[in-house]
C-alpha cells in the first residue's frame, strides 16, 4: 500500500479524477472499484467493506460522539418530575468523562479512515499509471508476497502501530484535553457534567491560587533533581575510583557489597529505611537508649532535615549503579594516555581533571541527562519514603518534599481534581523535553556521534 521510489507515482488526484476510466473516477466515491475493476478481488473487498463500516458507525454512533464534544454533555443526573407516576424520579444523565473519551476515539478512526481512503486512492492511481505504461498489473499473490519481502517492515510495523495508537495516543490525548476543562472534586461524573474552560487551569497554575503551591514544589523539584544526580554521579565516580585505585585488594569483593543495595528491590529498600528513620524507630531508640539525644530526631517529620533526608537515602540508593557504569569506562580507559601525563610530572589529580574525568563524562553525559529527566519524575523515593511529607499548610494537597510527580498523584487521588493534575503532568512533559533537548544537543556526544 505504500509507494516506493521504483513507482513514486507523478499524478496529482485531480489529475487521475480528471483523466481516469470510471472505475477510478468510481474509487473516489465507493473505496475499491478501481481495485475490483482490475481484479484485485481481496483488496477491493478490503478498502469497501472499510468505508461500509465506516459509515455505518459514523452515522450509527461517531456523528452523536463528535457532536457531544463540544458540550460534553447536557443533562446532568438528577431528580426530576415524572407526571405521569406524581413523584421525583432519578433521571440518567451524560457522562461527561465517557463522551469525551467516544469524541476522541471518533476523531482518531475518522483520521485513519482518511489515510485508508488516501491509500485507496493511491492503489486506483498506481493500477492506472501501471496500464499506461503498458506493464502487467501485479495480483494478489504478488501483493502478498511484497507485505512479506520488501515492504515487511510494513507488515511488521501495523500492528504496534495500532497498539501505539489507541494505547498511547489515546490516553495521551485525553489527558490533554482533560486539561482544558473543569473536571474536579466539584464535577465529578456520572452525578455531575463537566465542560470547557479553555485555558483557565493553566491560569490558575501559573498566576491564580494554585501559583502558590505550584512554584514552591516546582524550586524543589528542580533542586532535588540537580542535587540527586550531582551526589549520585560525583560519589558514584569518586567510589569506582577508590576501588580500582591500585593497591586495593579483594576489588571484586568491594564491588559486590556495594551492588548488593541493587539487588534488593527499591521498595523494599525505601520501606526499610522509612522504619529505620521513623521518629520511633530503631535508630532513634538506640540513640536515645544510649544518651547520645534527649528526644528523637526528625528525619522524616521536619521540613528541611525530610529533604537532606531523602537526598541521602537516594545516594545510598544510586551511587552503586554510577560506581557500576564508572568502573567499566575506567577499565576501558587508555592507560598509555595516563602512563604518559605521569611520566611529563602530572599527579593523580591533574590526571583526574584532564585526561579521566572528560572521558567518563563524555560516555556518561546521556544517561546523565537521563538521570536529571527521571529524578524530575522520581516518584518512588519520595513517596514510599515521606509520603511527601511533613503536611504543608501553605500548599494545597502538597507535603514539603512533594515533587511534581507526587503533588500531581495526591491531585488524581487525595483531592480528585483531575484538571489541575492534567497541567501539571503537561508543564512537566515541557520542562524534562526542553531540557532534554537542550542539554543533549549541546553534549560532546551528540555532536561527534
Amino acid at each position: 500500500m505504500l509507494k516506493n521510489k521504483e513507482n513514486q507515482p507523478s499524478m496529482s488526484f485531480l489529475d487521475l479524477f480528471q483523466k481516469g476510466d470510471i472505475a477510478t473516477k468510481l474509487s473516489f466515491v465507493i473505496m475499491g472499484a478501481a481495485n475490483f475493476a482490475n481484479r484485485q478481488i481481496l483488496k477491493g473487498l478490503i478498502f469497501l467493506v472499510s468505508e461500509a463500516g465506516f459509515f455505518y458507525w459514523l452515522f450509527r454512533s461517531g456523528l452523536h460522539s463528535l457532536g457531544m464534544l463540544s458540550t460534553l454533555g447536557i443533562r446532568a443526573q438528577g431528580l426530576v418530575y415524572n407526571k405521569k407516576l406524581g413523584i421525583r424520579v432519578l433521571q440518567k444523565g451524560d457522562n461527561s468523562m465517557l463522551l469525551l473519551l467516544f469524541a476522541i476515539v471518533a476523531i482518531l478512526v475518522c483520521i485513519l479512515f482518511v489515510y485508508l481512503y488516501i491509500v485507496n486512492l493511491r492503489s486506483a492511481r498506481h493500477l492506472y499509471e501501471l496500464k499506461a505504461a503498458g506493464k502487467p498489473l501485479p495480483g494478489m499473490r504478488k501483493d502478498v508476497r511484497s507485505l512479506l519481502d520488501e515492504r515487511f517492515h510494513v507488515t511488521l510495523m501495523t500492528v504496534p502501530l495500532l497498539g501505539i495508537l489507541f494505547f498511547t495516543i489515546l490516553p495521551l490525548l485525553y489527558m490533554i484535553s482533560i486539561a482544558f476543562t473543569n473536571y474536579d472534586h466539584n464535577h465529578l461524573p456520572p452525578k455531575n457534567l463537566f465542560g470547557w474552560v479553555g485555558f483557565r487551569n493553566f491560569g490558575n497554575i501559573l498566576t491564580g491560587k494554585m501559583s502558590g503551591t505550584f512554584f514552591p514544589v516546582l524550586g524543589w523539584t528542580l533542586i532535588w533533581a540537580v542535587l540527586a544526580t550531582v551526589t549520585c554521579f560525583f560519589f558514584g565516580i569518586l567510589l569506582a575510583l577508590l576501588i580500582n585505585t591500585k593497591g586495593v585488594r579483594f576489588k571484586p569483593m568491594w564491588r559486590t557489597i556495594f551492588v548488593v543495595t541493587m539487588a534488593v528491590p527499591q521498595f523494599v529498600s525505601l520501606l526499610i529505611m522509612r522504619n529505620l528513620l521513623n521518629s520511633s524507630g530503631p535508630l532513634n531508640t538506640l540513640m536515645i537508649n544510649w544518651g547520645w539525644i534527649d528526644k528523637p530526631i526528625p528525619f522524616l517529620t521536619d521540613p528541611m532535615l525530610a529533604r537532606v533526608t531523602v537526598i541521602l537515602v537516594n545516594m545510598w540508593i544510586g551511587i552503586p549503579a554510577t560506581m557500576l557504569v564508572s568502573t567499566g569506562i575506567l577499565q576501558n580507559l587508555p592507560q598509555d594516555q595516563m602512563e604518559a601525563a605521569r611520566i611529563d610530572g602530572a599527579n593523580a589529580v591533574q590526571v583526574f581533571r584532564h585526561i579521566t574525568f572528560p572521558q567518563i563524562l563524555f560516555v556518561m553525559m546521556p544517561s546523565l541527562i537521563q538521570q536529571f529527566v527521571g529524578n524530575i519524575n522520581n516518584f518512588n523515593v519520595i513517596f514510599l519514603l515521606t509520603g511527601g511529607g511533613p503536611t504543608n499548610s501553605n500548599f494545597y494537597g502538597a507535603g514539603s518534599t512533594d515533587l511534581l510527580v507526587t503533588w500531581l498523584y495526591s491531585l488524581t487521588v487525595n483531592t480528585l481534581d483531575y484538571n489541575l493534575a492534567s497541567v501539571i503532568g503537561i508543564l512537566i512533559f515541557i520542562l524534562s523535553a526542553v531540557f532534554s533537548l537542550m542539554a543533549y544537543t549541546r553534549t560532546n556526544s551528540f555532536k561527534e556521534a
